[in-house]
């Protein structure tokens, strides 16, 4: 298949891993952004071929596990509602709250739908007029203009009974937040594709430059990976900090224009709180005061709704590259796929998921 199977050659993994061993004169941290390419990592034991002297470590980029706990919780409570239908991306489901998860939430009642695209949420506020229908809107911006799209389609269609539970957040503002922490240890980035495919890369020049880090835009299989890999030991090895294009048949410098003003028309940049992280400025997107009346936060009396994190899930210090999940005590003990702490153990992207099934 013309752009993947070339991209899992195993003899073309070989050189790459060859040319590695070659340069390679000092240890390195590298963090992965997306967890999609945490997967690709740990399935296809990439981290374990490379020279003991390159550290992988895991980044934020599973939205699904940044989700904020106390909107969870929201999500939770606005599910439990006898007039609401709550559409949600299946992953979010499982992710544990303060108390209980989505899952939960449906066995006791509540009208809980796995929806494959926000386009979903909008027929069914179609087909049931009379219900309050509510969309999780979770993702980076590789999933933001989706959402913007549809809200903009309510709106237009003056469709009433939809609202949007909004949750996208923003790569490059953690990618600062993780530097500016005095516990980081990174010296090289691997962005993720997609992100980059609406954003463009130009935007992490200034990151680059401010930090004195490489940060290279990969996809996700493995002679894309080891490639950014590569990439990222060549510059560092020569003292070099620059944004390169390892996806260049997917990622232009600019990005996708259309997909950027659909967003910039609905969205507006906030701050936005991390589970297990924190807040991060400017690292989120709201609904403008155009299309307030889709906002469930307001439809819904949800702001007194407030939690703190669990002392025994370190999935924060995962999601910042400063532990790695078999650091965690709890893991695969009282911390699994089916009695998680946290989210990073369900998601299909995040790094604790990884780790159990893979069987580290």
């Amino acid at each position: 298949m013309k752009y993947l199977d070339e991209f899992r050659d195993p003899v073309v993994a070989k050189n790459i891993l060859s040319k590695i061993n070659n340069i390679i004169t000092k240890p390195y941290r590298i963090m992965e952004i997306c967890g999609g390419q945490t997967h690709s990592i740990i399935r296809n034991g990439i981290d374990k071929l490379l020279p003991n002297q390159i550290d992988l470590v895991h980044g934020p980029g599973c939205p699904v596990c940044v989700t904020p706990l106390e909107l969870i919780d929201k999500a939770i409570y606005i599910a439990s509602q006898p007039d609401v239908i709550f559409t949600s991306f299946g992953d979010m489901l499982r992710v544990p709250g303060s108390e209980t998860d989505l899952f939960h939430c449906k066995s006791q009642g509540g009208d809980v739908r796995i929806v494959y695209s926000p386009l979903d949420a909008l027929k069914i506020a179609k087909d049931n007029p009379h219900k309050k229908v509510v969309f999780f809107a979770i993702g980076f911006e590789t999933t933001a203009p989706n959402s913007a799209t549809v809200v903009l389609q309510a709106f237009q269609q003056h469709i009433k009974n939809l609202s949007f539970l909004v949750s996208h957040v923003l790569v490059p503002p953690a990618i600062q937040a993780l530097l500016t922490n005095t516990q980081h240890q990174i010296q090289g980035f691997l962005a993720a594709g997609h992100v980059c495919a609406v954003t463009g890369w130009k935007l992490y020049e200034p990151i680059a430059e401010k930090f004195n880090v490489p940060i290279i835009v990969t996809g996700f299989e493995p002679v894309d990976i080891l490639a950014g890999i590569y990439n990222v030991i060549n510059q560092l090895e020569q003292n070099k900090a620059h944004v390169d294009n390892q996806y260049a048949r997917v990622v232009l410098p600019e990005g996708n224009l259309a997909a950027q003003k659909v967003i910039e028309r609905v969205y507006k940049t906030v701050d936005r709180n991390w589970r297990g992280i924190g807040t991060i400025p400017q690292s989120g997107y709201s609904l403008r005061k155009d299309f307030a009346e889709y906002d469930a936060e307001r439809v819904f009396p949800v702001e007194s709704i407030s939690v703190k994190e669990s002392k025994n899930c370190i999935s924060g210090e995962i999601l910042q590259g400063i532990k790695k999940p078999v650091e965690c005590p709890e893991f695969r003990i009282n911390c699994t796929p089916q009695h998680p702490l946290g989210a990073t153990m369900v998601s299909s992207e995040g790094a604790c998921a990884a780790y159990y099934k893979y069987q580290r």
